[in-house]
């Protein structure tokens, strides 16, 4: 008689089976927990990117607000070279003014000590720091001295120009005069020598 045990193949199939779905639950779970992984990875880079924008934001608004306030400062240093140039160039018309205001007396007291016997001036001239006098002389040699004595001072430059001269009758048969127009540059200062003047004593002046 032959007997056969269907309780074992019963129990055989059940274990693989339970085996079966055993292997199946943990690719599920393993599946899951990827797919979690992922999620968080990706949820995790999105907010760094968000603070990385974030934070990007505040640096530029940051360098904007540095770059206004930095023209303001080089708005006001700009008006401030401006006002500085402006306030030089007021001391120096200020200083140009008050060298000016004694320059005729320096002028009239050089042309009066620079002046030789025998000669007169008829009229003085300025025109800025150019200076024309007219005048009479006896004779040549004494407008030659006035011409270098002028030259010779500390206030007028070189050269002292002879412009015009001309030889007039006297009155009631007296002596020839020449008439001398002479033209020279009148230094405000008075500080520095002309370029080539020697200094000397200047003849007085005459009538």
């Amino acid at each position: 008689m032959i007997r056969i045990n269907l309780v074992a193949g019963e129990r055989r199939g059940v274990k693989a089976a339970g085996r079966s779905f055993d292997l199946g639950q943990k690719m599920t779970v393993i599946g899951s927990l990827i797919v979690l992984v992922t999620v968080l990875l990706l949820g995790w880079r999105y907010w760094a990117l968000g603070q990385q924008e974030t934070q990007l934001s505040a640096d530029f608004d940051a360098a904007r607000r540095e770059e206004t306030r930095l023209g303001e400062v080089l708005q006001q240093v700009s008006d401030f070279e401006n006002q500085r140039t402006q306030l030089q160039q007021r001391v120096a018309l200020i200083d140009e003014l008050r060298r000016g205001q004694n320059a005729p007396v320096h002028m009239i007291d050089q042309i009066s000590r620079s002046l030789p016997e025998m000669t007169w001036l008829v009229a003085v001239r300025q025109e800025g720091y150019d200076i024309t006098i007219e005048g009479r002389s006896t004779t040549l040699s004494s407008l030659s001295d006035f011409v270098g004595n002028l030259e010779a001072t500390r206030y007028f430059q070189r050269p002292v120009e002879i412009v015009e001269s001309e030889v007039v009758a006297g009155q009631k048969d007296g002596a020839d005069l020449i008439d001398f127009t002479i033209r020279g540059k009148f230094q405000m200062s008075g500080l520095e020598p002309a370029a080539g003047a020697k200094p000397g004593a200047p003849a007085k002046g005459g009538n």
